[in-house]
């Protein structure tokens, strides 16, 4: 037995008919047609490498696709499969899971995030081991001394424990606030706006160097609001940015490096990526607990996308778009007008 209930479609009721589920891959091409478009008309004329983006906006749409297609076959496996990678990909990765220049922590996020949305999909019998092995994920990050992987996998893990019973349109709403707050006080440390000062210890959380870097990048973002300096030139205008090691520097926030680099229309197209991201998931077919989730997991990366360069690397993002691919799958055996 299974732990989906068939539900009637009632438009206009929290959830969408079938039919009307097209709408937001339609709106998810769009957008993602207008980040690669502005990518390169953001980098026209200068020094700039927007290949960077282009890569980022292929693996979320490939990552997105894998995950409609494994998730109609086998939701439960494909999803449980998806974690387990997630988590041998954070203990492999070159950069460790704690360095704040890696993705361990927002690949353990990830791992956490699937392996709770195969619990609630997994027949009764296999959940438990399912909540242990998200609860094992979580001490991966705390015993490898990953803070924010730890924080944002737990947070993750608690969201999904408590999924049963929240309504999903609230819900979804919840996670769009979060990421918005957390945008807004990005952009309030760099521009030194914190009512009151930052805290001592939340800046000491942050280090000084990285707040240097959001001030730099607050500043060369009001040198032209509309293009931006082009994608990918942070490195070669941030004073703070500066590193004798020859790595690629980054203002270790994905809103900032959107401003920098492709101005205020390519923040705009970042938040709508997310915003499509929620709406997708709002028309899934999938249980609600499965829906919620996938929004909070998705929403833990997008605040750890604010404090650091997660989504600079191209697993990351191809996660991020194969979870959600994951959490809105119609199952082959779905008849229509039927919820999961």
């Amino acid at each position: 037995m299974t732990s989906s209930v068939v539900e009637p479609v009632v438009q206009g009721h929290g959830r969408p008919a079938e039919g009307r589920a097209g709408a937001s891959d339609v709106a998810g091409v769009l957008i993602l047609g207008g980040c690669a478009v502005w990518a390169l008309i953001a980098a026209m004329g200068r020094p700039a490498r927007p290949e960077g983006v282009l890569l980022a906006v292929l693996a979320v749409a490939a990552g997105y696709a894998c995950g409609r297609m494994a998730g109609s076959l086998l939701p439960v496996t494909s999803t449980a499969a998806a974690g387990l990678a997630g988590l041998a990909l954070a203990c492999t990765s070159p950069h460790g899971i704690t360095g704040h220049e890696g993705p361990g922590a927002a690949q353990l996020t990830l791992a956490t995030g699937a392996v709770c949305c195969a619990a609630w999909a997994a027949p009764h019998v296999l959940r438990p081991a399912l909540w242990l092995l998200a609860a094992a994920v979580t001490l991966t990050a705390v015993v490898g001394g990953s803070t924010a992987g730890a924080a944002a996998s737990g947070a993750v893990l608690l969201c999904s424990l408590a999924a049963a019973r929240p309504r999903r349109l609230p819900a979804l709403a919840a996670c769009a606030l979060i990421a918005a707050v957390a945008v807004g006080g990005t952009w309030a440390v760099a521009k030194g706006a914190v009512p009151g000062g930052l805290p001592s210890a939340l800046r000491a959380q942050l280090t000084e160097h990285r707040v240097r870097l959001w001030q730099d990048a607050a500043r060369i973002g009001e040198t032209d609001w509309v293009r931006g300096v082009g994608p990918d030139r942070f490195g070669e205008l941030s004073s703070a940015a500066a590193r004798p090691d020859g790595l690629e520097a980054k203002p270790h926030s994905a809103p900032l490096q959107q401003a920098v680099g492709q101005g205020l229309p390519g923040v705009a197209l970042l938040g709508a990526a997310f915003g499509w991201l929620l709406h997708a998931l709002w028309r899934s077919p999938r249980p609600t607990p499965v829906v919620l989730t996938a929004a909070a997991t998705l929403t833990a990366l997008a605040v750890e996308s604010c404090l650091g360069n997660a989504l600079s690397f191209s697993e990351i993002t191809a996660g991020a778009g194969l979870l959600a691919g994951l959490a809105t799958a119609s199952r082959l055996d779905d008849g229509p007008g039927t919820l999961p």
